[in-house]
């Protein structure tokens, strides 16, 4: 390479006030650094003061309330009084040296009037009493009532150690908040939240200071607030002094600058002039280019799978399906097709000027050239890439919001057999389903297909430890539990294990090895059939607890050790009460295959029950909807928007059971014991030819009659007794039709089957029903 100065022209006087001025501009950059992280960690200091003092001038005032309460808890004259039915005066003994009370009630202890109309009563109110009955004392919370967010205090009142009556106090929110108001330090935040709710709110909160936030947060004794601040997210500096270390580097800096510019006059400086810097012309990229010393970069040629080749199946409508597509490899499903799904996909992507898409695959032996050749669809379609590998459908989910792309495709064939593949769509956020899973079809169909004019490109990329090091970091178990896992040789084989030790379980992995074939038995945990090797290993090993995963990881089966299997309806009342005691009032939706005693345990917690159409994606959209803390299916899909994303997660589902299991010193048998439950069956299913199952309910939503019964047709018919219920509803991922029967006793049971057997074979006689 040619040499920019000539021999001989290197001179210390003229390099050496350069090397100075930019010594001494690193001494005031640094300087400068250094202030801002000094300034930074006392503002991180004032907020840890600001959040103490507010939680110490809050404390006193809800204490007051739950002592005024425990006072009249046991109160001869109010009991009296209340029995009495004298409620003007048992109000002013209520009120008797309490100022600012806006309202008193008193409730009868069974919540019978409650319970009728828990929406125009109050969910957050009815959650407030119902946890005071409970637990026998008096309790306080911020509830929706009044129109308003107030305060409300509980308590049962006593008479003998019988419970007369729920005493229910409403106070206004002002004398709390004015604490928090203004208590924030400039450039800081701080909050009184309650669950996810932010009570009040002083300053500014953006980006991931919404997590941050909770660290070192002050619990309120007694309440389920607490007292959280933060300040914007600050490095410790050089040696770890807070930007004392860069302060005293930036004096060294200019020292070694002031010595640089005086030097030469210290040596007794030149007397000549320095010799003129001649440059030789650098070459252009041009000449370099026609030179033949550097090569104009041409983007990746898009590879299509080898598969391509072969003879083309024709595009079969019935694949594009009601939450996803799914179809049979070589003969309604080919890579052909994937490349135009690709191609139908980054299209919209396209309308909608988003870039970046996340694509994972399931272990299934068809997935890497169903994968490979939806990439090359979508960049087609210009769109770029990142490509995570072999992952759980959650994953992607995850990768979605890690890497913010907000889209993403799993390449999975779900729980179906070792011969389906398809793909689980996300555009822009939004879990396609329904009309936008029919508009990819419509698109392929009149070859509406945008093509770019250079091709995207595809990245590698490992999200696995992000994955698990975000779960970890938030679900940490109380006690060891030894677990056994069963991934049915799916593809949540590659991270099961690995997660559930990082919160702390001790783990012993069942068929986790990855193989497409599912040698041992089908990855679908609602089928009892397919449990029964985990239910003897963990009586074999003594485990606490058993985890079933279906084959892409987004649902979850669980058996206890003396081999009972907890239905996921029964698994989501566990859920939902834990999740009701930080956020009392959310909606916790179920989809039609659910007990009848979900939506009264939900109700019992301060929840509000939301039944649904079955479907994940329906699941979500609906969640997105009602914003929804949590939801979940009968099929073992479970949605977390509190402390997660809202996707369906069965690994994530896993690590908040362990974490519920293990905050109590029962045994999980024990702590299921306490459910509700009935005499139910598992998910029947009648296996007809494709697409007969939507024929089949058409004609019997027509044609069934079911005296007596309360008739939904959301999704499918669902018939309720008052001691029982049966379903009915079409499959939207295999031919079959799909049926459950739940109810008080094995006598009711036996009669709604009885009824059901009898309207299906009038409207098809040749069914073969196996129930």
């Amino acid at each position: 390479m040619t040499s920019m100065l000539k021999p001989g022209s290197f001179k210390p006087a003229l390099i050496l006030p350069a090397v100075a001025v930019l010594l001494l501009l690193a001494a005031l950059w640094t300087a400068w650094t250094g202030w801002q992280l000094r300034s930074a960690n006392q503002l991180t200091e004032q907020v840890g003061v600001a959040r103490r003092e507010v939680a110490d001038q809050l404390q006193p005032q809800l204490k007051a309330a739950l002592d005024h309460m425990a006072a009249l808890k046991g109160r001869n004259a109010l009991v009296v009084a209340v029995k009495a039915n004298d409620i003007p005066a048992a109000k002013d003994l209520v009120t008797e040296g309490w100022a600012g009370v806006e309202a008193v009630e008193f409730v009868a202890p069974d919540l019978t009037a409650a319970f009728a109309d828990p929406a125009t009563f109050g969910y957050g109110k009815l959650g407030l009493l119902e946890r005071a009955m409970q637990d026998g004392n008096p309790a306080v919370a911020v509830i929706k009532d009044g129109g308003a967010p107030r305060l409300g205090v509980a308590t049962p009142l006593l008479d003998q150690g019988q419970v007369v009556s729920l005493v229910y106090a409403r106070l206004p929110l002002a004398p709390l908040t004015s604490k928090v108001t203004g208590a924030a330090p400039k450039g800081a935040y701080l909050a009184l939240r309650q669950g996810r709710y932010n009570v009040v709110a002083d300053g500014v909160l953006e980006g991931d200071l919404q997590f941050k936030a909770e660290a070192n947060a002050i619990e309120l004794t007694g309440t389920p607030m607490r007292v959280v601040a933060t300040s914007p997210i600050v490095e410790s500096g050089l040696l770890d002094k807070g930007g004392y270390g860069e302060m005293g580097l930036a004096g060294l800096l200019a020292l070694l600058g002031v010595a640089a510019l005086f030097l030469p006059k210290l040596r007794g400086g030149a007397s000549e002039r320095p010799a003129r810097v001649e440059e030789e012309a650098a070459p252009t990229l041009a000449e370099l280019q026609s030179s033949g010393q550097f090569e104009k970069a041409e983007a990746a040629p898009v590879k299509i799978a080898e598969a391509l080749a072969a003879p083309r199946i024709m595009l079969d409508r019935s694949i594009f399906r009601a939450y996803d597509i799914r179809g049979i490899v070589g003969q309604t499903l080919d890579a052909h097709i994937a490349t135009l799904i690709g191609h139908a996909i980054g299209s919209v992507m396209a309308e909608r000027n988003l870039r970046n898409i996340v694509v994972g695959r399931d272990g299934r032996l068809s997935s890497p050239e169903m994968s490979n050749a939806l990439i090359a669809g979508l960049r087609k379609a210009g769109r770029d890439v990142i490509d995570i590998g072999e992952v759980p459908t959650p994953v992607v989910y995850f990768g979605t919001f890690h890497l913010r792309t907000g889209c993403g495709v799993s390449v999975t064939g779900s729980h179906n057999p070792p011969d389906y593949n398809g793909f689980k769509i996300v555009v822009d956020g939004e879990t396609l389903s329904g009309e936008a899973i029919l508009n990819l079809y419509a698109r392929i169909a009149e070859n509406r297909l945008f093509r770019a004019d250079v091709a995207g490109q595809s990245v590698p990329r490992d999200i696995k430890a992000d994955y698990i090091s975000r779960i970890a970091g938030d679900v940490q178990i109380e006690r060891k539990l030894k677990v056994v896992v069963d991934c049915g040789s799916g593809v949540a084989g590659g991270f099961a294990p690995e997660l559930l030790e990082a919160i702390g379980a001790d783990v012993e992995p069942l068929f986790c090895e990855v193989d497409g074939t599912f040698p041992h038995h089908h990855p679908d945990p609602s089928d009892p059939e397919n449990l029964v090797d985990l239910i003897r290993v963990v009586q074999r090993v003594g485990a606490d607890i058993g985890l079933a995963l279906d084959g892409d990881g987004d649902r979850l089966g669980v058996v206890t050790k003396s081999g009972e299997m907890i239905y996921p309806d029964r698994l989501l009342m566990l859920f939902a009460s834990d999740v009701l005691e930080r956020n009392p009032g959310a909606c916790i939706i179920y989809d039609v295959k659910c007990t009848g005693h979900l939506a009264t345990h939900v109700l019992r917690h301060g929840g509000s029950p939301l039944m649904w159409k079955t479907g994940h994606s329906l699941i979500k959209a609906k969640m997105k909807e009602t914003e929804a803390e949590l939801a979940g299916e009968m099929s073992g899909h479970f949605f977390f928007r509190e402390r997660w994303y809202g996707f369906d997660d069965g690994l994530y589902a896993a690590a908040r059971l362990l974490e519920i299991l293990a905050a109590t010193q029962d045994d999980p048998e024990t702590l299921f014991a306490t459910l509700p439950k009935g005499v139910s069956t598992p998910e029947l299913k009648i296996h007809v030819a494709e697409g007969e199952q939507y024929a089949f309910i058409e004609k019997f939503l027509a044609s069934a009659k079911f005296e007596g019964a309360r008739i939904a047709t959301i999704d499918g018919l669902r018939a309720d007794w008052s001691d029982g219920w049966g379903l009915v509803r079409a499959s939207n991922t295999t031919p079959v039709l799909v049926l459950r029967f739940d109810a008080k006793d094995a006598a009711a049971l036996q009669r709604i089957q009885a009824a059901f057997r009898e309207q299906m074979l009038a409207a098809d006689p040749n069914l073969v029903l196996g129930f």
